[in-house]
């Protein structure tokens, strides 16, 4: 914010009037607006200047390429807008962007019967950045265009910030609302009594979907980087999880068909289903995000949940596991010189342990390769900043080799030699091997038909949200005497109260009950006092 002052006066004299001077005869009519600012003298100017953070340009910049644009929605001069989207690197000098008033945002979307057409804009916003001298309905009217356009094959996803009841239609309208608020204290006069205020209507925060207590643009990027974060996670988890199931099924349904026995045993199959599940969630699910996140663009709204990549990894590793556990159920007693467990029914052998423990080591080797769901080479990336996967995995590395060594008769399982495990750690390890394999493989080769998860969007109609009596909450007092502004305050709290109730009622205004009893007492009270000619203060009325 910039605003510029200029302190002026005009010195009243009894008699002998000097030079920029007036003589005082007749009592000063207050309610004359022309006669109280003509001719005065300059005494000073004073610009003000709300500095923009130091850290917004860079947080924008973090926004710009991750694949969002930045727009300016402001009731500020246009002049001062500029000024401002330029120090937050929103635009820059030379720039083939468009910065426009709101009036002429207001003229430009409308036909000539006055009705805003979708088509008129869509040849604004793709290159509009810094809409000024804006009303709400501007605001909102300008959220509403993008959300619907249909220029581009997939719907825009927009997010609004706002603190005021003025933001409220907007932020409602908005795929994702960010409702910017501050803790400070306040004192309301009027109620004579102390409380703890909040920078930010309820309007704003009961219409948002995200709050940010701090008051910072910097936590829409941490918010941008932990949302898609959370589904990166989902991600990992299920390439993790449908890989193993994938194996795991294959295994009970050929012993069942080919051998008359399931290779794993049910107590076995517990063990997977924890690590699969529970051990697997906490170790991938808890990653936390990177710079990495903002350097790709976001996910579709109607993206699969299972990608071409990952469907490549679920098969591809689930190939291995299978081909090395076949192997070892149908030759590995002839490949380690032991006996064959198969026809043997409920007995602990040492031919279905190695089995069992094989794949166990080659699902939590897989862990490694489930971090990565884009086709990375490195698995081990940023590896040790998740102390929560590191110590899941270790504590499941020591808990199979309990399982295997003195599990016995409970667990089915019977001690293996060094030479035996070593062979398993082998065949672990070539998972890490074939995952760079896999990886190698171009994702954008494979067909779309590999792709799951799919589907559209609902949307959900919102109503009586539209904006309310937007002009009275922007447009400048016109009568400024002292009854004018009087009548003009008053009428602005009464707005933004039944903008407040329209919006906690989901309702329109003019048939909402009054419910906000203390804003409603405390009006009355500013009234009979007006009446009365006394005075007094507000100091925690809606903001805007």
């Amino acid at each position: 914010m910039n605003d510029s002052y200029c302190f002026c006066l005009r010195d009243y004299v009894p008699q002998d009037a000097g030079i920029n001077q007036v003589l005082f005869t007749d009592p000063i009519d207050l309610d004359d607006e022309n006669q109280i600012v003509s001719d005065l003298t300059c005494i000073g100017i004073v610009g003000i200047q709300d500095p923009v953070r130091p850290e917004v340009p860079h947080a924008i910049q973090r926004c710009q390429r991750a694949g969002i644009t930045v727009r300016m929605v402001t009731g500020d001069n246009i002049n001062t807008a500029r000024s401002i989207a330029i120090q937050c690197k929103i635009i820059s000098p030379g720039s083939d962007f468009l910065i426009l008033e709101g009036p002429v945002f207001n003229e430009k979307i409308r036909d000539e019967n006055g009705v805003i057409k979708q088509e008129l804009i869509d040849q604004i916003w793709p290159s509009l950045r810094v809409l000024a001298r804006s009303s709400p309905a501007d605001k909102y009217n300008l959220v509403k265009g993008i959300i619907e356009s249909k220029l581009s094959k997939n719907r825009e996803v927009v997010a609004v910030t706002g603190d005021g009841t003025n933001d409220g239609p907007a932020l409602r309208k908005a795929d994702v609302g960010f409702a910017m608020v501050t803790r400070f204290k306040s004192c309301l006069t009027v109620a004579s009594v102390k409380s703890q205020g909040i920078a930010g209507t309820d309007v704003a925060k009961e219409a948002s979907d995200i709050i940010l207590t701090d008051d910072n643009f910097t936590s829409i990027v941490k918010a941008v980087m932990w949302g898609r974060n959370v589904y990166d996670s989902i991600a990992k988890f299920l390439q993790f999880q449908l890989t193993v199931n994938f194996v795991a099924v294959i295994i009970a349904f050929l012993g069942a068909c080919a051998i008359e026995d399931s290779p794993l045993k049910a107590i076995q199959m517990l063990w997977v289903n924890l690590i699969m599940d529970s051990l697997a969630a906490l170790a991938l699910a808890t990653e936390l995000p990177g710079e990495e996140l903002l350097s790709r663009k976001p996910y579709g709204r109607k993206k699969p949940i299972i990608s071409r990549t990952m469907m490549k990894n679920i098969i591809g590793h689930g190939l291995y596991q299978l081909t090395v556990v076949l192997v070892l159920i149908f030759a590995g007693d002839k490949i380690f010189d032991i006996d064959c467990a198969i026809g043997r029914p409920g007995v602990p052998t040492q031919h279905f342990t190695l089995v069992f423990n094989c794949f166990v080591l080659m699902t939590l080797f897989n862990m490694f390769n489930a971090r990565k769901i884009h086709g990375e080479l490195n698995v081990f990336e940023k590896l040790f900043t998740n102390r929560l996967f590191c110590g899941i995995w270790l504590s499941c590395i020591v808990l199979q080799i309990v399982i295997v060594q003195a599990g016995g008769y409970v667990f089915s399982t019977v001690p293996l030699t060094s030479h035996q495990w070593l062979w398993c750690i082998f065949f672990s390890v070539g998972e890490l091997l074939w995952g760079q394999v896999v990886a190698a493989i171009p994702s954008s080769k494979l067909p779309r038909q590999m792709e799951f998860g799919a589907g559209d969007v609902q949307e959900i109609p919102l109503q009586g949200f539209e904006p309310l009596e937007p002009d009275i909450l922007s447009i400048q007092c016109q009568d400024r005497s002292a009854t004018g502004l009087w009548h003009w305050s008053v009428g602005r709290i009464q707005t933004k109260i039944r903008v407040v109730e329209a919006f906690r009622e989901g309702v329109s205004p003019d048939t909402t009950m009054a419910r906000n009893q203390f804003l409603r007492t405390s009006l009355q009270k500013l009234q009979s006092w007006h009446s009365g000619h006394k005075s007094g203060v507000v100091a925690n009325g809606p903001s805007e």
